[in-house]
């Protein structure tokens, strides 16, 4: 899990330190800095999958081992904050720092610095409780093809400059086993994240394999996926529960059915009758791929969702908070969200606003700011008075951040 990450000149987030829990909501208006900072886990992805700079930022052709890695937003030309400089440097570096607790509640603390323009890597370190694992104490030579770090008892050993050292450190003979083990695991926390999009035009499909365990962003093969969560009786009935708790008509069950070719389809059953996927509404199919997604048998260490509430009546909202706030608890996974919905926020616990951020864009720097709704003045006193849901809709955060 992603302790707490910082983040520097990406984008329009111009320095960023947050402190992140199991459910993490982002809200804020449109342009505010919320799918930037969704950008900015993409680019920690791409770090952990040891691409070049240039490439994680405007994209990478499939390989013979490698997908298809899609461009950020922008690209390298816009990666990078041009907002107004605090220190009249004249070339910016984006920066990220992540402290990851393992599962043996051990933190690793990642940090990396590179220029987008140059497509060249500035300085990395990895530290844990014992200490550096290594780092790049050396000065900064943007020319020059190598980088040398310091590992272990070799102070100067030469790695590539145009990609990250972690993935290089990882496959490299020098690297000892204990520190090889510690790598993967920062490496698991930033790649084995999954984005949740799903698009009810996809949902109402026939999936192509029979069975997967896990599904694409848009909901593809998400047919697919649920027969392989109705094949297991236990993950049946939590994933039944939520879909029963949905609807107001009673689910007797959830199924798959069968084109031609023997191809899965989405459906449920209500008072003995079948409804295929194309007859179910939007609400309904985005809910039920969600709900899936905590059901995967290859369940993702982060799970990013967008706008969660698209698509999902208001009274049923309350059901979508549950939902992500208990399956965070029980799966130990960790889920970023954004969402605009006021009646998401009411829904909201003290302690979950803790990790509820609220985003603004400064009109004149293009900074955005992102702050804990608890970090805002005068939040924890004004939200005894007045639902949060109320304060978010008459843009009373908007005022006062």
């Amino acid at each position: 899990m992603i302790q707490n990450i910082e983040i520097e000149n990406f984008k329009s987030l111009r320095r960023v330190d947050l402190k992140l829990g199991a459910l993490n909501l982002f809200i804020g208006t449109n342009s505010s800095g919320k799918s930037n900072f969704l950008d900015a886990l993409r680019v920690l992805q791409g770090i952990g999958h040891g691409f070049t700079f240039d490439e994680i930022l405007d994209g990478k052709p499939r390989s013979a081992s490698t997908e298809v890695w899609e461009p950020i937003r922008g690209g390298s030309a816009k990666a990078t904050y041009s907002g107004p400089a605090s220190n009249g440097a004249e070339e910016r570096f984006i920066s990220f720092g992540v402290t990851v607790q393992t599962a043996a509640l051990q933190s690793l603390d990642y940090r990396i610095t590179f220029s987008a323009q140059r497509g060249a890597l500035r300085d990395e370190s990895l530290s844990g409780v014992a200490g550096n694992i290594y780092e790049s104490p050396h000065p900064y030579m943007p020319a020059a093809p190598f980088i040398y770090i310091r590992y272990s008892k070799l102070s100067r050993v030469a790695l590539e400059r145009n990609r990250p050292v972690l993935y290089q450190l990882l496959r490299a003979a020098i690297t000892e086993k204990s520190h090889k083990e510690l790598i993967e695991k920062v490496i698991a926390n930033l790649t084995n994240t999954q984005r949740i999009e799903p698009f009810p035009s996809v949902l109402r499909q026939y999936s192509v394999p029979h069975a997967v365990r896990r599904m694409g962003e848009r909901g593809e093969n998400f047919a697919a996926l649920v027969k392989n969560i109705i094949s297991d009786p236990a993950a049946k009935s939590g994933y039944l529960s939520w879909l029963r708790n949905l609807t107001p008509t009673e689910v007797d069950d959830v199924l798959v059915l069968e084109g031609a070719l023997g191809e899965p389809m989405f459906a449920l059953k209500e008072r003995n009758v079948e409804y295929p996927a194309p007859v179910l509404s939007d609400g309904t199919l985005r809910f039920a791929a969600i709900a899936a997604a905590f059901f995967q048998p290859d369940m993702p260490e982060l799970l990013t969702i967008e706008e969660i509430e698209n698509g999902i009546h208001p009274t049923r909202l309350r059901l979508l908070v549950e939902l992500l706030k208990t399956q965070a608890i029980q799966t130990g996974r960790q889920i970023i969200a954004t969402t605009h919905s006021p009646v998401v926020l009411a829904w909201l616990s003290d302690e979950d606003c803790e990790t509820t951020f609220f985003c603004k864009r400064d009109d004149e720097t293009g900074e955005s700011i992102i702050k804990p709704l608890t970090a805002i003045p005068h939040f924890i006193d004004t939200v005894k008075r007045q639902p949060l849901g109320d304060l978010f809709a008459e843009g009373w955060l908007e005022g006062v951040l």
